[in-house]
């Protein structure tokens, strides 16, 4: 073919052997996989069979395995069968594993294994971005996101879910009983098609109804009410769409706001962020080496005994309040409309009122913690009372240590972009890490293996995320 650029034919010899270097490039990132690697004690890490068995048949050194995984996840191959595809055909995986192509069980068996090994080998190359000074702001966003599991929806058991199920399958037996019944009246051949059909599907029904009423028994003793029968960890988790409730676990992520790196992350299996804000906080402070930082999230993390938690730990929590009641919507006053002074322990009113401390009766009410405040005079005559409550007087009433919950929302005031700094940093994260793992999310079984899955995908995020940041070259040279 004229004119064409020409490739090599397939059975041309050639009088030098090309080498594996050559298909490699300077810049191509696998070297930094390799670098990094190469860099690691991985014996100090927990990694077993570091030093080789005296007997028995040789096999394959830690690191080989370790890089595998990590080009994998970077790479969006995260199956071990695919791996092992990918050791005898891909050169870049010739080129790391020096021609070395384990088995899918060898592969899998090191990453069912080594799972805390593995976990901290991703906590070291957040200890590396540290030492390279990129947390220099101290400041983070935190966030959650649910992730699917190998468990089906059909596959998880609530009560609800158990008791609406029987109700759809006594619907369904009397449908059938009904048209069995018709049939027995008709008579003739389609009598004799149809009865049997019929009458297997009752049976089959029926026999559901028992499994199903046996599954209520497992529930009364399975923790936190749910049985799921693929993944025995996977909880189903509620999400914002009506219906579209996921199987699966609650991953949550620390997110440093200057170089999108994730700093600390953790697989639950509570649905709620509610009870994460100092956990995270803590996590995040302690991988970025600062003595403080501070933490923005959403109003999904708000709660008063985690910001109180906060307190003294070095964890300064940006948490917008949570309005259920709606009274703004309404053109009623909020409790925000009452303006408290800590100096004379007191709020003002929209009127122009001062309310101050109630009479405590009782130290054994439903929460002592609470202090009221009224104004039993000022209420009755005042003009503004019907957008301010139905009742006789208005009380208001105070957490006994709202000053924590009123300086975190002066904060929130001074920075008045925090929640779009947070949302343009936390959930960028989630939407990469998602897509690289397809529809399917975790491959693994159990909070355990889950837990080290998502740990080599947020080692290849932070590992992609330093080699936009740096270049494969200097990265190199700052790991060395």
């Amino acid at each position: 073919m004229k004119r064409f650029v020409e490739g090599v034919a397939r059975d041309q010899g050639g009088l030098f052997p090309a080498h594996l270097e050559d298909f490699i490039a300077e810049d191509n990132p696998v070297r930094v996989v390799d670098a990094f690697v190469e860099l690691l004690d991985l014996r100090a890490f927990g990694f077993v069979a570091v030093d080789p068995s005296t007997t028995g048949r040789p096999g394959y050194h830690p690191s080989v395995l370790l890089k595998l995984y990590i080009y994998g996840y970077l790479n969006r191959i995260a199956s071990s069968r695919r791996l092992e595809r990918e050791a005898g055909r891909n050169v870049e995986l010739m080129w790391l594993t020096g021609r070395l192509a384990p088995d899918h069980k060898t592969i899998a068996n090191f990453r069912k294994d080594h799972g805390p090994a593995i976990q901290k080998v991703s906590a070291q190359f957040v200890e590396l971005c540290r030492q390279l000074g990129l947390f220099s702001r101290a400041i983070v966003a935190i966030d959650g996101s649910k992730f699917k599991a190998v468990n089906s929806r059909d596959n998880n058991f609530t009560a609800n879910k158990v008791a609406r199920r029987i109700e759809q399958a006594e619907t369904h037996i009397a449908r059938y009983l009904t048209a069995l019944e018709r049939a027995d009246r008709q008579g003739g051949d389609v009598a004799e098609e149809r009865t049997p059909r019929l009458r297997e599907k009752i049976e089959g029904l029926r026999r559901r109804i028992e499994d199903l009423k046996a599954m209520e028994e497992q529930l009364e003793a399975a923790p936190g009410t749910q049985v799921s029968l693929t993944d025995p960890d996977a909880r189903a988790m509620s999400t914002r769409g009506k219906g579209t409730d996921v199987v699966g676990y609650n991953v949550q992520i620390a997110v440093d706001t200057e170089h999108h790196l994730i700093l600390a992350h953790e697989v639950t299996m509570n649905g709620s962020d509610r009870a994460q804000l100092a956990p995270m906080g803590e996590a995040a402070r302690n991988a970025s080496g600062h003595a403080s930082v501070t933490v923005l999230a959403d109003r999904g993390y708000y709660s008063r005994d985690q910001v109180l938690a906060c307190e003294g730990s070095g964890t300064v929590p940006i948490v917008p309040k949570i309005d259920t009641a709606g009274a703004a919507t309404r053109g009623v006053f909020t409790t925000h409309d009452f303006i408290y002074e800590p100096g004379h322990d007191r709020y003002t009113c929209p009127a122009g009122h001062s309310l101050t401390q109630a009479p405590v009766r009782s130290t054994r009410g439903p929460d002592p913690d609470m202090v009221r405040y009224r104004n039993l005079d000022a209420c009755g005559a005042c003009p503004l009372k019907p957008r301010c409550t139905p009742e006789r007087y208005k009380q208001i009433r105070r957490w006994k240590h709202d000053g924590v919950l009123d300086a975190m929302q002066e904060r929130l005031e001074r920075m008045p972009d925090a929640m779009k700094i947070r949302r343009r940093t936390a959930e960028h994260p989630f939407g990469t890490i998602k897509s690289w793992m397809g529809a399917t999310h975790f491959l693994t079984k159990t909070l355990a293996k889950v837990k080290t899955e998502m740990s080599l995908q947020v080692l290849a995020y932070n590992l992609k995320r330093m080699i936009a940041i740096f270049g494969t070259g200097p990265l190199i040279r700052a790991i060395a």
